[in-house]
Parts: C-alpha cells; structure tokens; sequence
C-alpha cells in the first residue's frame, strides 16, 4: 500500500509516518492527519466521482465515508471496514425552523448511522487503520456513543474491544450496546475525563489501539459528515454549520475536511462553525470568551451525557475551526436543551439530548444578533432518540430534577371504560 499521508502535531508541526500507532506528538499535543492530494484534473471531476458512486452496489461507495475515500483515506475499498455507514437524512421542518427563528434550517440525523451516533463515522475508518497496523485489540474512554460503535466495528472486524466509562455518567441505552456487541466493560470511579487518562495509558501499556477522537483517524473519518452535507445541498455550501461540542472531535473534523475541500477548489465559501456547548461543561465557550488557553471543567455536569466532557482533548483544533471559520462557541443549559428536543422530537425528528444543543443553541444565536433569519444553517443531530429514552420520558413525565416541561406530553390515565377513553381522546 502506497502511504501518501502524515502525522503533525498542531502545535510544534513535527511529524511522523502516517501508519505509526501515535496519538499524541513528543511534545504532548494532538496529531493532524496531513494528505498530499492529488489535484484533480478540474474543479467538477472528483464531485462528479463522488455523485456517480451513489448509484453503485459496493459496499464502500454505499458508505458516507467510503464514497470520499480519496479525501478520507485513499485505499483500495475492499479494505475498508464498513457497516456501511453515513448516508444519513437532512430534514427540513417548519416547526423547529420557527422555534429555531430561522428560514432555512436543515437538521443532518447522525443519529440514523448503524449504531446510532456519528461516531460510526470515525470509527470506520479508526478500525480500518487498525487492521492495516496488525492490531487486535482496540479500546476507548466514552459516555456512551463511542463505546457503542467501537464494539460494534471491532466486533465485525474480530478485534477484542475494550470500554472504559465513567461511574454513573453513561445513559443506559448507549452501554447496552456496548455490552450487547461483546466489549469488555470497565467502569471507572470518577468523571469522563478520568476514564480518558485511565484508556490512553492502558492502551501504552496493552499494546492496545485507542479509538477515542484523540485519535486522528477518527476525525478523517467524521470530516465525511461535511463532504455528505455538501453533497446533499448540490456542494453549495450554507451559511453556518452549527453542532454540538463534547470532547470537540466532530467541529474539529468537519472545518478540516471542508478547508481541504478549499484547497482544492471544491469550495464556493467557507461556512461559519458554531460549538454548542452545555453551561455545565462549557470549557470551549470560557476559553474563547476570555481569550485564553482550555481551563477544563473539573465537574463537568449536564443531562446531555454525549457532551458531558470537561477536558476535551480536541479543544486546539476545534478553536481553530471557530476562529479561522468566523464562527462562534455559544452555552445552553439542560433547560434550553430539553425544551428544544421536545420541539425536535414532536417534529417527528426525535434525537437525544446532546443533539438538540444543537437547536437550543441556533435559537440562542438568533436572540443575540448573531445568526440572521434569513441565513442557510444546517444543523447537526449527534444521536438517535432511544439513545437516552430515560430523559425523554422523565421530561414529558415531570421527573427530572431542575427541569420544568415546557412542552409535556404526559400519558394519560383513564379507567377501562370507552366513555373516558373517548374522553380522552377529545371525541
């Protein structure tokens, strides 16, 4: 196999061979994956490419990842490891667009991936780069979403998968998962960001591969979500691009593929990256408000589990996509996130709760001036609604501690006689 890739650190620009088994540079900071593209022989042939593959039958050209192999990894596709992934919906609704104040509001459902969440997109790749290295085990820290998908991806390639999660801060849908495709799960006493530091030195010591997003085969892979977003608006690129932000991999990825796509002059503009983080775990929003380095959050607290992340470690190249972007970082609390995933969910869109800081945060930038109505925005939802159907049901129900049901939709009680039953249906 032909390398034409490299790793480099974002900080010092040292570098290394692209399949070395490296996470972080000598000088503690994180790797990008750096490709030496070839040019194409004009503006339209790689779109074009990538738009005549949507017809094909090969597993990674049906693949949202796959299908832009030459912008995500370039190897031969019969070595990728995939479910397929990718291909995900963007839905238009009236409702979360008035809600949102916003015209042209698209919502792109990473929940709709095989396992549920967008992380399915880096781990396609992340678990193909394990094979090419020889590994056998992989393993990663995760509140859920990520545990998920790395056992399902080890599963299907026939790796032993390893899951670290902080004690009683994983939804139980998300760890059923993990535990249903055969990972080995270990819960660790303290936060996410303990898990973290517990993960990345088991694997130094177990020659296991970590396939958190400090990996960085895990972000070529998740960049894929802006490629297919472009190629669902006929690579007419939107104003904003605007997600939720917990160890920051995805705003990180998507503002590098979308700057390498300017490289090549397959960009009209660059849209605006806007971070939406909760007020319990809002590393990012402090750091770019003061000005300042990342002071993580040593309790990192919020409903939204997926985003419940105080020390992320992609947080350099994430600022990097908000400032070169002329985005913004915004912080919503768990009150805003419930209340905008009743509207999403009663839309019949329906995602967990870190995905609808996504909707809470675009209404948010409307109040303050700093998203237009009239600007295109496409959101981005992170996970499936069954993710976490406790919150869903203790918001509709009442039962959540510190959150008033803006938009209750209780069951209703009534005794086993048609007259109440018609009753209660308003007939």
């Amino acid at each position: 196999m032909n390398i034409t890739w490299k790793l480099r650190c974002v900080v010092c620009q040292a570098e290394y061979d692209g399949l070395e088994a490296r996470y972080r540079c000598a000088c503690g900071e994180t790797l990008d994956v750096v490709h030496s593209f070839a040019a194409p022989s004009d503006r339209e042939s790689l779109t074009r490419e990538f738009d005549r593959r949507l017809a094909s039958r090969h597993r990674a050209d049906r693949s949202g990842v796959w299908r832009f192999r030459e912008l995500v990894l370039p190897i031969d596709r019969d070595q990728a490891i995939t479910k397929p992934e990718g291909d995900t919906n963007l839905y238009r609704s009236e409702r979360v667009a008035e809600y949102a104040g916003i015209d042209d509001l698209a919502l792109k459902h990473e929940g709709e991936n095989p396992t549920g969440s967008f992380k399915d997109r880096g781990m396609t790749v992340g678990v193909t780069v394990a094979r090419l290295l020889g590994m056998t085990r992989v393993a990663c820290a995760s509140t859920g979403n990520t545990s998920a998908s790395m056992a399902s991806y080890a599963a299907q390639a026939g790796m032993s998968a390893y899951v670290f999660i902080p004690e009683g801060k994983i939804a139980l849908g998300k760890l059923s998962q993990a535990l249903a495709y055969g990972a080995k799960t270990i819960q660790v006493e303290g936060n996410f960001d303990r898990a973290m530091l517990i993960a990345e030195e088991a694997c130094r010591r177990a020659g296991a591969y970590l396939l958190n997003s400090l990996n960085p085969f895990r972000l070529e892979g998740q960049k894929a979500v802006g490629f297919e977003l472009l190629q669902s608006l006929g690579w007419q690129p939107p104003d904003w691009i605007v997600l939720p932000g917990g160890n920051l991999g995805n705003s990180s990825a998507i503002y590098k593929g979308l700057a390498e796509l300017g490289d090549l002059g397959l960009l009209r503009h660059m849209p605006k990256i806007a971070v939406i983080q909760a007020e319990g775990a809002n590393p990012l929003y402090t750091a770019l408000i003061r000005g300042s380095d990342l002071v993580p959050v040593e309790r990192p607290d919020t409903m939204a589990s997926a985003i419940c992340i105080g020390g992320p470690v992609s947080w350099r190249k994430s600022l990097r996509a908000v400032r070169e972007s002329g985005g913004t970082v915004e912080q919503v609390s768990d009150q805003e996130i419930m209340d905008a995933k009743a509207v999403v969910d009663a839309a019949g869109i329906g995602a967990e709760p870190a995905s609808c800081a996504t909707v809470a945060g675009c209404r948010k930038l409307v109040a303050r001036g700093v998203i237009g109505r009239v600007e295109r925005v496409v959101g981005i939802l992170t996970g499936h609604l069954l993710k976490d159907p406790d919150a869903t049901i203790g918001y509709h129900t009442g039962s959540l501690d510190d959150i008033r049901p803006t938009f209750p939709n209780a069951p209703v009680r009534v005794s086993g006689d048609i007259d109440a039953v018609l009753r209660a249906m308003g007939a």
